[in-house]
Order: structure tokens, then sequence, then C-alpha cells
């Protein structure tokens, strides 16, 4: 019969080498993953493969035994009390289970085979009870109490079921020392283990910081954010994360891409692939790790992540690579960082660029007030008209003073859509008696449009119509203002019969560079984009011009009472 202390450093020979198949499990990606996840949202196929896994080194544990006397000198309850401590009550109760049927089949009528069925489930309820009642911290301390406690109960339960009892006393005398004494191994494994499973903590501490600096990095670009601003952000993020493309995008176009694939897509006016619309719907991170992009066959591993603003979904970033499996947690844990970074630095520019622009907007309100040009014309009109016709000479003063009236009482709150068509209304009414019957203006408005706006959207766009469009033609012209219901909200429409407008100053109103002299088109086209996520749509007609925007109906309170219907 092997000496006692034979025996213990063959309980720990046996620990060893479960501590050893167990570090290199620690070391595969799988594995890894596994221990990064918490245990309520282990998968029933994870639990199922953790399960087997500590259940085979149970049984091996069983096999490799030292037979003393019928009973055997092994390491079952060590793996038991591990997988059950590390992985959760089901791991500990069904690795018992199925481990002490084996200890009991291989010896049914063994002395020790009843006593080790016993203690094998015993210590898989043991090892689940820890796991959820204990602190983590204290895992390995009452793992090995738990351990030497059912190992003890092992000894007990010979010493009342062996026949004869000499024999079990024998037994006992034998293995009670090794068997208990080996119970310490668990705290090892359990340190082990968990020492993994806190990298991700390192890890998620790491990667914030790089998330961090990337953010700072970035800062500048979003205080201003415009198509150069954004493509400036991609490069950054792509080159200190090390990936093959980076892409940003809002809830309809892709904004900006910078790397692999970049040739492949109309930035500014490319649609959403399908994968990008279901993350943008639903809100969750969509990982793709093996696959294979249509667009871009040589990217294989995919990351979206939502933006959000004000709880609403306005974007996403997406991170792209070459090679399969490079999505990995770390990165996953940095991804989500950076986002929310950048949702929180994306709302706080806009909120501060929405008012800049009402302020810029306030002061040209102000500047219209006193355009010398302007009052001249008005004035002009006015007294042109005082002797032949009285009457239009009186209604064009009290539409030039509504007109100013309006203009001093511009402040940031929301107004009536109507109202600001009425003040529209006065400013034509005063350029139709400097143009004569040169200048038509056609109303083509819905009758119970009911929506709330900001001051000064429509009446520079009728403004650029006029000046811009309708002036510069030797004949008559025709301005249409057009406000109707679209199924996802209000569409305002500008459209005149005018010189036409150039495509340089559409493609410089869409990099949000000011186009010459039109500083309110830009102006409005601003304030639209940050109102209503997109800006205006300029069309060049032959001839003439039409502009128009959306009113969304999520963007635009009802008014508290409608305005009387405007001619």
């Amino acid at each position: 019969m092997p000496h006692m202390f034979d025996m213990l450093l063959a309980v720990f020979d046996r620990a060893a080498l479960m501590l050893i198949c167990l570090f290199f499990l620690t070391r595969t990606p799988l594995f890894r993953k596994l221990l990064h996840k918490e245990n309520d949202n282990h998968t029933a196929l994870e639990l199922a493969a953790v399960t087997a896994i500590f259940s085979l080194f149970a049984i091996f544990g069983t096999l490799s035994g030292i037979n003393v006397e019928g009973s055997l000198i092994n390491v079952r309850t060590i793996a038991i009390m591990s997988g059950g401590i590390l992985f959760g009550p089901w791991v500990g109760i069904i690795t018992g289970v199925i481990s002490g049927t084996h200890r009991f089949l291989i010896d049914i009528h063994g002395p020790t085979s009843i006593p080790c069925l016993i203690t094998s489930i015993t210590a898989g309820f043991l090892s689940g009870y820890i796991n959820k009642k204990v602190k983590k911290a204290l895992h390995w301390k009452v793992g090995i109490v738990a351990g030497m406690l059912c190992e003890t109960l092992t000894m007990i339960l010979i010493l009342l079921m062996a026949r004869p009892f000499s024999l079990g006393l024998d037994i006992v005398m034998n293995i009670a020392a090794p068997l208990i004494l080996g119970a310490s191994s668990i705290g090892l494994i359990v340190i082990l283990v968990q020492s993994v499973e806190d990298e991700k903590e390192v890890i998620a501490a790491r990667q914030a910081r790089l998330a961090l600096d990337i953010a700072n990095k970035t800062l500048p670009y979003f205080r201003n954010i415009n198509a150069e601003s954004l493509d400036s952000i991609c490069r950054i993020i792509r080159d200190d994360i090390d990936a093959d493309a980076v892409a940003i995008t809002d809830t309809r176009n892709i904004l900006a891409y910078v790397g692999t694939g970049a040739e492949e897509y109309n930035i500014g006016h490319e649609a959403l692939s399908e994968m990008t619309k279901a993350t943008l719907e639903s809100g969750q991170i969509t990982v793709k790790n093996n696959d294979e992009m249509h667009r871009t066959p040589q990217i294989h591993s995919l990351i979206i992540i939502p933006l959000w603003e004000k709880g609403e979904v306005t974007g996403s970033l997406k991170i792209y690579y070459c090679d399969p499996h490079r999505i990995t947690y770390s990165l996953k844990v940095m991804a989500i960082g950076l986002s929310q970074i950048m949702s929180t630095q994306m709302e706080v520019s806009r909120t501060e660029q929405l008012r800049e622009m009402a302020n810029k907007a306030e002061m040209r309100a102000l500047q219209s007030k006193i355009n010398p040009h302007f009052l001249f014309n008005a004035l002009n009109a006015i007294s042109s008209s005082i002797r032949a016709r009285p009457d239009v000479a009186r209604q064009l003063i009290i539409n030039l003073s509504r007109y100013l009236r309006y203009n001093l009482e511009l402040n940031d709150e929301l107004i009536d859509l109507r109202k600001e068509l009425h003040q529209v209304q006065d400013y034509i009414a005063i350029e139709q008696a400097r143009f004569g019957s040169k200048l038509t203006v056609i109303y083509d408005i819905d009758d119970d449009i009911s929506v709330k706006i900001p001051s000064l959207l429509i009446q520079p766009l009728v403004e650029n119509a006029i000046v811009h469009g309708i002036q510069k033609c030797s004949g008559k012209g025709v301005v249409v203002i057009s406000v109707k219901h679209q199924p996802d909200g209000v569409e305002v429409s500008v459209k005149d019969t005018g010189h036409g407008i150039n495509q340089e100053t559409i493609d410089r109103v869409e990099r949000n560079e000011m186009p010459g002299n039109k500083i309110g088109l830009l102006n409005v086209h601003h304030r639209v984009s940050l109102l209503y996520g997109q800006g205006l749509t300029i069309r060049r007609l032959e001839p003439g011009t039409d502009i128009s925007f959306l009113i969304t109906r999520a963007s635009s309170p009802v008014a508290n009472a409608p305005e009387s219907k405007i001619a």
C-alpha cells in the first residue's frame, strides 16, 4: 500500500495536470470568450461545453485514482467544485451527477461507491451555492474549505456504510489526509481561471483609455460637422486602432468612408446596406467575424455600433478588417466606449451649431431690417404709389410695418408655420410693388397644415428666388410657394422660373461652403440639417430652380392653434 505522503503527492500531481490543462484552455480564444462573459449570459450550448470539460476532468480523476482497499485516491471532487464555483450551479450539479454516477457504476458493490456518489452530488450543489452567494474575491478560500468539508463528509459516510466497520476505518485512516489536504488545489484552480476572467477589466480599462485618446484627437473636428471633418474623424480612428476601413453613417446615407473599398461608395449619396439598416432599427451592435461584404469582398470582419442622440439612433460607426475574426472582445469594448463619446460629442456639436445658426439668423434679420437697399426700394415703391394708387400705398405701408415688427420680435422659440408664411406674404407684397407684372407668386398650401418651425426658414428661400432668379431674367417670372403633406412630414418648396441656380452653388451648399453672396441659402441649409436630419434639396429646372426641405413629424411640434388660411 502506498505511503500516505506518496498518496498526497499523487493527488497534487493529478491536480497539477488538471491545472496545466486548464491553463492551456484559457489561452484559447473560445474559452477566454466564455470567461469574459457573465455567468447569467452564457448560452445553453456554452454551459454544455463547459460541463463536458469538467465532467471529463472528474471522470479522468476517478480513472487515474490510486486504489486503496477498494477505495480510490482521486481528484474528482476538485474538478466538480472548481467547475461549479467558476461557471455556476448547472455546471457544478450536472458534473457532480455525471462523475458521481460514473464512480458508482465502475464499482457498484465497492465499500465507497455510494458515499462517493452522494458526496459528488453534494459537491455540485455546494459549488453552485458558492458561485451565487459568496463574493467573487472569496471564492478560492471558501472553495478550499467546502472541498475539505466534502471530503470529510465522504470519510464519515464510509465509516457509516462500510462493512465491516474495521474495513471502513482502515480506508479512512489511509485516504482521509491526502484527500482533505488535496482539496486545497481547488483554490489554485479557481485563482488561475479567475485571473484570466479578470483580464477583461484590465482590457476594458486599456481600451477605455484608447477610446479617450481617439476622442481627444477627434474633438476639434466635431466643432463643425461636415463631410471633410467626418472624413478626418474616420482617418484618426482607422489609424489608431489599425483598422482596414472605418465609416460613419446617418440613418439614410454613408457620410464618410476611409480605407479599403472606399472607391466602391458614392459618399454622401450611398444608401445603407440592409445589415446597417437592421442595426439602426434594433439599436443593437452587429458583429460579423467571418463574412464577406457584397461590395467589398476583401472585407471579412465588421462591427456596426449605433450612434445615439437624445435617446434616438441617428447613425452608426462601422469598423472593417480584411482578416476574419478580428472583432475581439477588447475591440468591441473600445468601439462601444468610442461610440458613446462620439454620440455625446455630436449631440453637443449639433446643439452648439443650432444655437450659432439661430444667432446668425437673428443677426441677419437685424441686418435685413436696416438694409438700405431693401428699405430704399420699399419706400420708393410706396412713394410712387401715394398719388396714383393711395390704397396700394397704404397697404404697402402696412406690409412694411408688419414685416419690420416681425423681425423685431424674433427669438429662439418655434413659431407656427403660417405665421412665417404671413411674414413671407408681406415681403412679397413689397417686392411685387417694385417688380409689378414681372413677378407672379402662387401659393399652393394645404389647408390643415399645423406645425411649428424656427423663424426665417422660408423667407430667405423666397428672397433668393426673386433676387437671384426672377430679377436676373429679362422677361416675366413666377415663384411657387408650396407646403404639402407627405408620408414622412410636411414638405416646403420654393420654385421659380428665373435664371436658374448653377451646379457649383449646389455643390458648395452640399459641402457646407459659402456659395458666393448667398449666405441666407447656406444658413437655411445648416439649420434644416440640424433640425430635421437632412438639409435643402436643390434642383436646377429648365427654366428656374426648385429648393425644398422636409419638416419631419418627429421633429415638429404641433402648433397650439392654427392661424388664418393663406390666400
